[in-house]
């Protein structure tokens, strides 16, 4: 069971990132994009996988050492409820930096690539978004003149 749970946590967050990556600014993905509901069933699986090991997860979460968390990640249902976590948390931020692309103007033919590296490894991938973004924000772009 744990297996089937561990593989559901990314197959539920596969739609969402399908529709932001290949099919950017049509109107299904922009209303998907800004609901914080499409983690939801994601965390679902994490509760039933973060459950049966809830006291390994209190004693890593409520003082956190690599020995605990180790322990944590050693059990199965650990090892995925962690897995199921970053799932959800990965898909909120890349449909954070999704509407920030729209917001921005952002090229898709940048974002599906970045985007997809967000599935990969988000930490590197905002990294690399947090630049862009700051580039390309009102507040960072020079001020036009007026001339009366």
């Amino acid at each position: 069971m744990t297996g089937v749970l561990f593989e559901l946590s990314f197959l539920l967050a596969a739609p969402v990132w399908l529709l932001m990556i290949f099919a950017p600014g049509r109107r299904v993905t922009d209303r998907v994009a800004a609901s914080p509901l499409t983690v939801l069933p994601i965390l679902a699986v994490y509760l039933l996988l973060a459950a049966p090991v809830l006291p390994e997860l209190w004693t890593a979460v409520s003082s956190p050492d690599l020995d605990s968390f180790r322990a944590l990640t050693a059990l199965p249902d650990g090892a995925a409820a962690i897995w199921a976590q970053v799932i959800a948390w990965d898909l909120l931020l890349g449909q954070w930096m999704y509407r920030e692309a729209r917001r921005l103007s952002l090229s898709p033919f940048l974002m599906g690539p970045l985007l997809l590296f967000t599935i990969l490894l988000s930490p590197l991938a905002l990294l690399l978004f947090l630049p862009i973004r700051a580039s390309r924000s009102p507040k960072h772009r020079p001020a036009t003149r007026r001339t009366s």
